[in-house]
């Protein structure tokens, strides 16, 4: 994803972009997870997701390349991975 404004989520969706800034953040409510190709620990990304309770990875650098619309992944924001699934 790149533009927020083009973006309906439904439950259980993982946000995928190269990067988040606070156009984002309403997203961040309806989704189960942020994956992010760019950031650190002050980042928009990990900051929003951390106060709004959600698992985010940051840093990624492939994450919008490798992981597929509708691609099922496991984010594990405590281990900093993401996991592909089928």
């Amino acid at each position: 994803m790149r533009d927020p404004s083009s973006v309906e989520l439904v439950d259980g969706d993982v946000i995928v972009a190269y990067g988040t800034d606070s156009a984002w953040t309403a997203l961040f409510f309806q989704a189960a997870a942020v994956v992010v190709d760019v950031g650190g620990p002050m980042s928009h990304s990990s900051i929003a997701a951390r106060e709004i309770g959600i698992p985010c990875v940051v840093n990624v650098k492939t994450g919008t390349t490798t992981i597929r619309e509708g691609q099922q992944i496991t984010v594990d924001g405590d281990a900093g991975e993401v996991l592909l699934l089928a």
